[in-house]
């Protein structure tokens, strides 16, 4: 069982910057790669970038690659997505997802890998 709880969701201006959390309960000590994945109204739910258990890799989608940030907090049991220069289509409700079991390096990319997520929080990002 992993349980997982974003925060940090919020209105912010186009150009600024926003952090969002993901707190990670791995009671069974499954060693999770950690997922972040958005949804906006109307669209699937996309991959946005991922990074291994270890920490030591790290995967993003096109769209935000340079921009955002995925970084672990091993003393907090955090995951943390940072987001520069938002644009307008950022805007969606993101996810924390985790995939237990994982590779030391491994960073997962598709939905259907992920077995555990998060309630999402809202990212809306105006011009």
């Amino acid at each position: 069982q992993v349980e997982l709880a974003e925060s940090g969701g919020g209105l912010v201006l186009a150009g600024g910057s926003l952090r969002l959390s993901c707190a990670v309960s791995d009671r069974h000590f499954s060693n999770s790669a950690i997922g972040w994945f958005r949804q906006a109204p109307g669209k699937e739910r996309e991959f946005v970038g991922a990074i291994s258990w270890s920490g030591g890799a790290t995967s993003y989608v096109e769209s935000v690659r340079g921009r955002f940030t995925i970084s672990r907090d091993n003393a907090k049991n955090t995951v943390y997505l940072q987001m520069n220069g938002l644009k307008a289509e950022d805007t969606a409700v993101y996810y924390c997802a985790a995939k237990p079991y994982s590779g030391y390096y491994y960073v997962p990319q598709r939905r259907s890998e992920y077995g555990y997520w998060g309630q999402g929080t809202q990212v809306t990002v105006t011009s």
